[in-house]
């Protein structure tokens, strides 16, 4: 009986998220061409609503196990604000969305050891972070979210996880993975974007099941295969980005994982804190295989070195 439930909501809830991500886009694309969006309506390819995540956020705040789902709300609200807001600087010299972005995020870990996932909770709430770099692209996000979903519950048959919060551990990949494959048509189309508020609520989702899967561990690896799918995902995307912004030349599958794992705005404002205008230079083969020149690369550093393999060849006309 509790299965059949169990199977019953949850195809109301793909319904409810495809339906919800139809109307959203509407909404937003009628409001957005009138002027009234903001920063919620990009002028990409003559507009694109952005913050269609809210759809995801909205029904995983409800539908997520108790306490879970107060993870949700923190992390949803706090990455709502930073679409709205978009790049406006504070005056503590940072921009507001990462302020807000910052301030959830550690909510989440606060919030997520009181309701007592321990030191997960940090790892949790981290999960923001590579899920925020895959959101470059139409559909990536999804891609990386369907994928972590079917494979925790792979792993969470195959080692036989416990029931939580009297319901069967399945259930929360199995609700992430429905929720995200009502939201991702459009998305895989390029006609929406998650915007910060779905894809930092799928990192927190993800998270968590991965927790419910196996506790720290659990996180800790599947936190790790995370990284390295949205490197491998983005590969193509990111050596365009190391060759043309970085002036790394030849980089290696560790510098698209270390960008994944600390790139992006946050991770830039930390460098800037413990490097300073300093920028160091990795000689070692086994640190540049790992990805230190991407950890250490300093976009406030007052000289950037360039990273040129050996035998490169110059080639007009390719950015190089």
């Amino acid at each position: 009986m509790m299965y059949a439930s169990i199977l019953f909501a949850l195809i109301y809830v793909f319904v409810l998220s495809a339906i919800g991500t139809a109307v959203i886009d509407i909404i937003f694309r009628f409001l957005g061409k009138r002027g009234y969006m903001g920063n919620l309506f990009p002028n990409v390819r003559g507009g694109i609503p952005r913050a269609v995540g809210i759809v995801p956020f909205i029904i995983l705040s409800f539908y997520m196990l108790p306490g879970f789902n107060n993870l949700i709300l923190i992390i949803g609200i706090s990455a709502l604000i930073d679409d709205v807001l978009g790049r406006k600087k504070s005056p503590f010299g940072i921009e507001w969305g990462q302020l807000s972005r910052g301030i959830g995020i550690f909510l989440v870990m606060i919030v997520g050891i009181l309701e007592g996932l321990g030191v997960s909770a940090i790892f949790v709430a981290l999960m923001v972070q590579p899920l925020n770099i895959s959101d470059m692209q139409p559909g990536s996000a999804c891609i990386v979210t369907i994928i972590m979903s079917v494979l925790t519950i792979l792993a969470m048959l195959i080692i036989g996880s416990v029931p939580y919060a009297e319901l069967p551990a399945v259930y929360t990949p199995l609700l992430i993975l429905v929720v995200c494959l009502g939201y991702s048509p459009l998305d895989f189309s390029g006609k929406i974007m998650l915007g910060e508020v779905g894809n930092h609520t799928f990192g927190v989702a993800l998270g968590l099941a991965y927790f419910v899967l196996g506790g720290l561990l659990g996180v800790l690896v599947f936190g790790f295969l995370t990284t390295a799918l949205i490197a491998f995902v983005r590969r193509h995307n990111l050596r365009v980005f190391f060759r043309q912004k970085l002036r790394i030349l030849d980089p290696t599958f560790g510098d698209y994982f270390m960008d994944v794992l600390t790139g992006g705005g946050l991770g830039d404002l930390l460098r800037k804190w413990f490097l300073s205008d300093k920028q160091y230079d990795v000689k070692n083969p086994i640190l540049i295989s790992l990805g230190f020149r991407r950890l250490l690369y300093n976009p406030y550093a007052s000289y950037h070195r360039s990273y040129v393999p050996k035998n490169h060849i110059p080639r007009l006309g390719k950015g190089e």
